[in-house]
């Protein structure tokens, strides 16, 4: 998971281990599906994950 403090966004990518230092953070998919971004943010899962059923979408209200 990395953040973009600039353009107020969250992106999901595949689990890298170990993570590169400072480039962001490594979620268990539990956690990474259940993540949910900042008010005003936008969430982008990039993660190649084929799942029997979708997370729910967040409203990505801004």
């Amino acid at each position: 998971m990395t953040f973009d403090y600039q353009e107020r966004s969250v992106a999901l990518f595949e689990l890298e281990l170990p993570p590169d230092r400072g480039a962001g953070y490594s979620l268990c998919t539990g956690h990474a599906d259940r993540m949910t971004p900042p008010l005003g943010w936008t969430l982008t899962d990039r993660r190649n994950v084929t799942r029997l059923f979708a997370p729910a979408a967040s409203s990505g209200v801004a």
